[in-house]
């Protein structure tokens, strides 16, 4: 069946759009919010356990740093037009790359401290012409899962590696399965910036990291970004159509361009080279992706709402927010169903795919327990609170794809 991210995610309240606001910018709702939120803190953390430093960096930057960048003269038609204000034409930017190169020239640098790894979820922005936009896939505001890695030549096949290794972590986590992965390179025509070596040597160090990592896949010409080649790591939806949610690339172009430097360990003066990486892209495409993917039942940890509290009859409402109440505490999002009939409030449930329902009747309460219906239509038998809250935090915590734990409590 064609599932369409659009559709499913309006029913599910996880975003829409307004004409007042504008085509292709999307505003997140509370459940889609809630959602994100879980996937970007997971995000952080697996890149500061990786060694990322995490930084901010504004959305705005003159004109003359992206005609440095490349990006003015390769990628204007795409950018928004510049804002004049005094003597300066600020842009919206297009990318990150170009503020984080700014970042690592702002301060000396050692070969003892690299690699410099620096991560950001940050915002950027793209002219998309109205009749490409759709949905979360082709958007004008965008917020990028975003990385770039300063290091010696040396260093530039490990990063890589550990940044592809770090890309099957992520998207194992999120539930997406890598169909391909594919080698972009140079193809004919100008805009192709850098030397002959510097292409040359970028090349192989992205070949050398794929036969060691012992995948398959596929070069295309004329992929490449204009500064250097990369890697898409690329995934399938239901139906078989594959996009890109991942890419390292390497760059020889920028660290030349702005002039970037480390001493080496003679004391000289040394070029590092940058490496950019998405572990999971932008949150707009990705969303796409997991929508269809999961046809929006989402893995517990990052499901919206993950267990909802359905009281029989009013008599138990008041053990329904006990329960939710303790089930927050316990860092779960979780809320109380009390209008309508139990079975059209089962139904509401299962239509908007909440993990886990916990139906608490006069039983239940009598002995503080729930009853817990898992969304694939099993049925727990009743449980103390404290463990059904367990239970689900533990499947919570190891980010597992399954409704259960490995060993149930």
């Amino acid at each position: 069946m064609d599932i369409d991210h659009r559709k499913l995610g309006r029913d599910l309240d996880i975003f829409d759009s307004d004409p007042m606001i504008g085509a292709g910018l999307p505003f997140w709702l509370p459940a889609g919010a809630a959602a994100r939120h879980e996937i970007e803190l997971f995000l952080y953390e697996l890149e500061r356990r990786a060694g990322y430093r995490h930084v901010y960096s504004p959305v705005l930057g003159k004109r003359q740093m992206y005609e440095l960048s490349g990006h003015w003269a390769n990628f204007a038609d795409d950018m928004f037009p510049p804002m004049r204000l005094g003597g300066d034409e600020l842009v919206m930017r297009p990318s990150l790359c170009p503020h984080h190169a700014l970042m690592f020239r702002s301060r000396p640098h050692s070969y003892r401290e690299l690699p410099l790894r620096i991560a950001e979820l940050g915002a950027m922005y793209r002219a998309e012409r109205s009749g490409v936009l759709g949905g979360l896939t082709r958007v004008r505001s965008i917020a990028l899962n975003d990385a770039h890695i300063f290091c010696t030549p040396s260093q530039v096949g490990h990063e890589v590696a550990e940044a592809l290794h770090l890309v099957r972590r992520a998207q194992q986590a999120l539930g997406l399965r890598v169909s391909s992965y594919q080698l972009s390179l140079r193809g004919s025509g100008g805009k192709y910036v850098g030397s002959e070596e510097s292409w040359a040597s970028a090349e192989k160090m992205l070949r050398e990291a794929l036969d060691a990592l012992g995948v398959p896949y596929g070069a295309v010409p004329g992929e490449a970004a204009f500064y250097g080649p990369k890697i898409d790591i690329q995934i399938a939806d239901p139906a078989g159509r594959e996009s890109t949610i991942s890419t390292v690339q390497i760059d020889f172009h920028m660290p030349q361009q702005f002039d970037l430097s480390y001493t080496d360990a003679a004391g000289a003066k040394a070029r590092p080279v940058m490496v950019h990486r998405s572990l999971a892209g932008s949150m707009e495409r990705l969303f796409a992706a997991l929508l269809e993917v999961h046809a929006g039942a989402f893995p517990v940890w990052f499901s919206p709402v993950q267990i909802v509290a359905v009281p029989i009859a009013a008599a138990q409402q008041s053990s329904a927010a006990s329960f939710v109440r303790a089930a927050v505490d316990a860092g779960l999002r979780a809320e109380v169903s009390a209008e309508g009939s139990l079975g059209s409030r089962i139904r509401a449930a299962a239509h908007r795919k909440i993990p886990y329902a916990a139906v608490i009747g006069p039983r239940e309460q009598s002995t503080d327990a729930v009853a817990v219906r898992l969304r694939d239509g099993r049925h727990l038998p009743p449980m103390p609170t404290a463990q059904a809250i367990a239970l689900i935090s533990d499947v919570t915590a190891t980010h597992s794809p399954d409704l259960l734990p490995a060993r149930p409590r």
